[in-house]
């Protein structure tokens, strides 16, 4: 490894996880402290706090505050998901993708939302439907809600260019998120939607996104009869 790539948090997260799989800090070891790999790797403290801030959260270490580092004794194996944007997966498909947006209205949402929002009873969001099509053919059906007070440029976005899954995933900087993953069986809407049987079994995924203390999205998106999803470890 460079110098050059050890200055970076990659690099120092790269070095840091070939010694734990290479046995050279076993499990349940205390690893150096912040400022003594610092100045091994020749990088600021900050750098350093970094790399090992990513690999506590992807559960290879184990932090705690004024007892110092060591390396997990059973480092969970956590899957890495990304926020899915729709036409990027269509494309990846070799298929081409297209998406139009079914409603549009600034409105006060239903109670569940309003939680999920975190936002006053009686606040207007902006709520969408958008059906995503691959080779014309009905992929997702989305149905979102957007905080304006968080993201007041959507007022005024038509959503031409891009769908608003993509939109807000181009042009909202997010602090975090979650995800939760089920199956419904598809009601008149969503059957209408997907071109399928009422009752048919569909993959969803609800996600909400924050920032700077507001809740950006809530979005649940229903996917076509038999998709998969995949990711790894």
């Amino acid at each position: 490894m460079s110098q050059t790539e050890i200055n970076s948090w990659q690099g120092v997260q790269e070095e840091v996880r070939r010694r734990i799989s290479q046995r050279i800090w076993k499990p349940g070891e205390f690893i150096p402290h912040e400022a003594d790999l610092a100045r091994e790797f020749g990088c600021a403290r900050a750098t350093v706090n970094r790399a090992l801030r990513e690999l506590a959260e992807a559960g290879l270490l184990d932090r705690r505050r004024r007892a110092g580092t060591r390396v997990a004794v059973n480092p969970v194996r956590r899957a890495q998901l990304d926020i899915p944007v729709i036409r990027d997966e269509i494309e990846a498909k070799g298929q081409a993708y297209g998406h139009t947006i079914l409603r549009r209205d600034l409105r006060t949402p239903p109670a569940e939302v309003i939680a999920r929002m975190r936002v006053p009873a009686g606040a207007e969001l902006l709520h969408l439907e958008t059906l995503h099509t691959a080779d014309g053919a009905p992929y997702v059906f989305e149905n979102r809600w957007i905080n304006p007070d968080a993201v007041p440029a959507v007022l005024s976005e038509d959503f031409a260019a891009f769908s608003p899954n993509e939109w807000l995933v181009r042009e909202v900087p997010f602090d975090g998120g979650d995800f939760t993953f089920s199956a419904l069986t598809a009601t008149r809407t969503e059957a209408e939607a997907l071109a399928c049987p009422e009752g048919t079994g569909l993959f969803v995924l609800d996600r909400t996104t924050w920032t700077a203390g507001h809740v950006i999205t809530s979005v649940r998106m229903v996917f076509h009869p038999g998709y998969r999803i995949h990711t790894r470890l």
